[in-house]
């Protein structure tokens, strides 16, 4: 099966390790074991029940106890309805192998993670790009959308959050979405891994299998539960797309990990507190980096109303990924250029690491523009760094460069 290589995830493998400050990130600051046990009321004595875990396959579905706790993350779902899975990455892939045939009509909505176009288009599938617009506050253009979703389309696929622009379709306008895939006889499936961070009220974004009857969500551990490293997401989805999901699950997965599984759980079932979390480190952050923004003119953008990154317009004669590049040699602090998204002349600014590591890169990145912004023409562009000599790391480690 040939697919197109996967632009973030090549940027990200390059240089995340390399990097002094790592203003891509898009996870909110994770947690530590010894956190996630205070944060939900546990202490260490509780680390004793993992003691005599005995080392085998788990529940092949998710345990009872995960599969209710994930079930209570939704209005409508049951433990029926839900299975696990090795991260939301290894949920969608599941999704889109179990439903998508070649020749399908697929509709992804763009910018989005590049799973959501890449992987229908690997299987064989007429896919359709609905591409969002700036002017549009990045909200899709359901004119458009109901053009493309023909009759008998098989998929519409999105984020909610949007990864990268943080925009949020409202209630009514899912329900607009459930209503033209419900005429074209579409499922939809929604990423929603930033589900739980939106920036008012109480912050928890409703989510498209609870409101269709073909809706399926996917979430997981990584972004706003700040446990990446537990690498545990999940299907939420009506039974007969479970069931097609489990026979796909079983050549890749068999089971997660019992301790992923255990505290995964844990953070689940105080979901509540996990996410108070989360999203007070991500309004706080969203203050300062507008408040930045506000004072670059060369920097323009949408402002987020979800999730954890910005994307944030160039207003210099440079391509994305010279900026990115440019950015990290000098100053050791790395963005996300939008070409690794097919959004050239913008970046992605992840702005959920703690306050002080986004306050440092941020003035960072003004000396830089200072530096760069009224004098680089197309004239003196430099190539794009792609060595490690040349952007002056020894070792894997980062060094600055002139002007740092």
């Amino acid at each position: 099966m040939k697919i197109e290589p996967f632009g973030v995830e090549i940027w990200m493998n390059e240089y995340e390790t390399k990097c002094r400050l790592n203003l891509a990130e898009t996870c909110v600051e994770s947690l530590t074991i010894a956190e996630l046990l205070e944060l939900t009321g546990s202490n260490t004595a509780d680390l004793s029940a993992l003691l005599p875990m005995k080392m085998t396959y788990g529940a092949i579905e998710g345990s009872e106890r995960l599969r209710n706790a994930i079930a209570a993350f939704y209005d409508s779902q049951s433990p029926q309805n839900v299975i696990v899975t090795h991260g939301t990455i290894g949920a969608n892939m599941l999704v889109h192998r179990a439903l998508v045939e070649r020749g399908d009509r697929v509709v992804s909505i763009v910018p989005t993670y590049q799973q959501h176009h890449s992987i229908p288009a690997s299987i064989g599938a007429d896919v359709h790009l609905l591409q969002l617009q700036e002017k549009d506050g990045w909200l899709p253009d359901l004119g458009a959308l109901r053009a493309l979703a023909l009759p008998g389309t098989k998929l519409i696929a999105l984020t909610n959050p949007n990864n990268p622009t943080g925009a949020l379709i409202p209630r009514e306008m899912l329900l607009e979405i459930a209503e033209i895939a419900r005429a074209a006889g579409a499922w939809v499936l929604c990423d929603e891994v930033y589900r739980g961070t939106d920036q008012e009220g109480p912050g928890m974004t409703v989510s498209m299998a609870d409101l269709y009857e073909k809706g399926i969500s996917t979430a997981g551990m990584s972004k706003a539960f700040s446990l990446a490293g537990l690498r545990l997401g999940w299907v939420a989805a009506p039974p007969e797309v479970i069931a097609e999901v489990l026979i796909q699950r079983d050549y890749d997965t068999i089971s997660v990990g019992m301790i992923d599984d255990h505290f995964a759980t844990l953070a689940l079932e105080n979901a509540g507190r996990v996410l108070a979390r989360s999203r007070a480190i991500t309004r706080g952050n969203l203050a300062l980096l507008a408040e930045w923004i506000e004072a670059e003119p060369k920097l323009s953008w949408v402002r987020p109303r979800s999730g954890t990154t910005a994307l944030v317009k160039l207003d210099l004669p440079m391509s994305s990924r010279e900026f990115c590049t440019e950015l990290l040699r000098e100053t050791g602090v790395m963005f996300t250029p939008g070409s690794a998204m097919g959004m050239e002349g913008y970046v992605r600014i992840g702005y959920a690491n703690p306050p002080e590591v986004l306050r440092e890169g941020l003035a960072l990145v003004s000396g830089f523009l200072a530096r760069h912004g009224s004098r680089i023409s197309r004239s003196q562009k430099r190539a794009p760094v792609s060595s490690t000599a040349s952007l002056n790391w020894k070792s894997g480690l980062w060094r600055p460069g002139p002007g740092s």
